[in-house]
């Protein structure tokens, strides 16, 4: 068998091939990562192991002569890459750590409760994963976060798993059946890794098929409500809508302040079950007021919670006792009436776009990776709102052009790199990050928001969105321990 990648899906990937007795050939095109425990770990398992670009350039061959008879995939690797097209071609199944993980479940019955979408799964599963808890269900959120789904499937001691799973790993998946999916929005994203809009919310809607119970859709997203009705599903599967507004029967919703639920009572048809406030979503987002988005993740959550009957009281008391993730919409300080908000999570332009409605007045940082995305749509929206813009990274002409043809009043600021610059990734994203606080800093007036929120993937500057949020909330409280501090009078 042949995997792809030596990273955080592949790696285990490879071990649990190999622990079965599988002959494993593992490729990894990166040389610079060091790797040497786990190709240590493999080794113990005569796992054949082989890194460089000349190992990727195409299919390989085993050692012992001889083809592959299995391709199991790391969800990065693109569809079009040599090494997966060639195998597509001379007829080797290719599958992912999804697909594998649901082969080898075995007799381990725990559903499986299942979040997609273009923004709000890490959100959505941890919420799911504190209302499951808060039930006194055994659970893991896992897969595109937490635990590898591969060792979370085979814990006998859980009752049921919280799934977050991105396009990437749905596009390998053939046969999941999962209790209940939900597909929390879509918009355009990973279209270049994708080949396009179409074969992008395809692959999302993979949640969908032969789920058993309940299709979580979005009422307000009409793209999700399509995925659920050409889905092939278990014989009595429900389409379970979410709404920021009054729910219809066979829907949760938001009846004033209160989330509410209308689809898993008996008498939905004339009443509905209290599931908790808006107050329970601002404690579990850690907001004094929680945007449109959070409400719309805290509903999903909870449809997809109740579809294994977790009482309603489970739901509130999840909500209540959730820890919000780093680098969503976090407030990193705030000094002379100005906040300053983390949301390198916003990868995209409809994540960035929910991060600037939550504000009044923004002074914008932008840019990075657009993965082939268009901007103009996001800057129109928001023009009304922009302060300033602060823009960063590779495809940050793309914005400037959107800002300029969109938002022509509104000043803008780049932070430009030496491409010479020798310093490593880290000290060259410190730097990035510092240089847009300080540019950011200069046009912020009380009242403002100073929000990151790039609508872009950070790899051109920055490890991953995380080192980016770490790299901008240091520069942030190492200006704002610098501010002078107000002396009445």
């Amino acid at each position: 068998m042949l995997v792809t990648g030596l990273g955080v899906s592949g790696f285990p990937i490879a071990v649990h091939l190999a622990e079965r007795g599988a002959r494993v050939t593992v490729i990894d095109g990166d040389t610079a990562r060091d790797e040497s425990e786990r190709i240590r770990i493999l080794e113990v398992f005569d796992a054949d192991v082989r890194r460089g670009p000349e190992h990727v350039a195409s299919l390989p061959e085993p050692a012992d002569g001889g083809a592959f008879d299995l391709v199991v995939t790391s969800p990065g690797w693109r569809p079009d890459s040599p090494v997966l097209r060639e195998a597509t071609a001379a007829g080797i199944p290719v599958i992912g750590e999804v697909e594998l993980a649901w082969r080898v479940r075995g007799a381990n019955s725990a559903p499986w409760l299942v979040v997609t979408g273009t923004n709000g799964k890490t959100t959505t599963t941890t919420m799911l994963a504190s209302m499951l808890e808060a039930a006194g269900l055994r659970t893991r959120a896992c897969g595109n976060i937490g635990d590898p789904l591969l060792e979370a499937v085979l814990d006998p001691e859980l009752d049921v798993l919280a799934i977050e799973l991105s396009s990437f790993q749905l596009h390998w998946q053939f046969s999941m059946g999962a209790h209940a999916a939900a597909v929390l929005n879509i918009a355009d994203d990973h279209l270049d890794w994708h080949g396009g809009p179409d074969a992008y919310r395809a692959d999302k809607g993979r949640a969908y098929e032969n789920v058993v119970r309940a299709c979580v859709f979005n009422v307000d997203d009409p793209v999700t409500r399509s995925l659920v009705e050409s889905a092939d599903v278990v014989e009595g599967a429900r389409a379970i809508g979410f709404t920021l507004g009054m729910p219809a029967p066979g829907e949760l919703g938001l009846v004033e302040d209160v989330l509410v639920d209308r689809a898993y009572i008996p008498q939905r048809q004339s009443s509905a079950a209290e599931l908790g406030s808006l107050a329970d979503v601002a404690a579990a987002v850690g907001t004094d007021a929680p945007g449109p988005h959070h409400i719309a993740d805290a509903l999903a959550a909870a449809a997809l919670a109740r579809s294994v009957d977790v009482p309603t009281g489970a739901v509130r008391d999840g909500l209540r006792s959730h820890t919000p993730g780093d680098h969503r919409s976090r407030l990193v300080g705030e000094a002379d009436g100005v906040r300053w908000i983390d949301d390198s999570k916003a990868t995209n332009p409809h994540a960035a776009a929910a991060a600037l409605a939550a504000c009044d007045s923004v002074v914008w940082i932008a840019g990075g990776l657009l993965k082939g995305a268009s901007v103009d749509e996001l800057v129109a929206d928001a023009a009304h709102r922009l302060r300033a813009a602060v823009l960063i990274g590779e495809d940050r002409g793309s914005l400037r052009e959107a800002l300029a043809a969109h938002a022509p009043d509104v000043p803008v600021a780049e932070v430009v790199v030496d491409s010479a610059d020798d310093r490593t990734d880290s000290l060259r994203g410190a730097a990035v990050a510092a240089r847009a606080v300080e540019l950011a800093g200069e046009h912020a007036r009380a009242g403002d928001a100073v929000l990151l929120a790039p609508a872009a993937a950070s790899m051109d500057q920055f490890r991953d969105y995380r080192s980016r949020g770490e790299a901008f909330s240091a520069a942030v409280r190492a200006r704002l321990d610098e501010t002078p501090t107000p002396v009445d009078g």
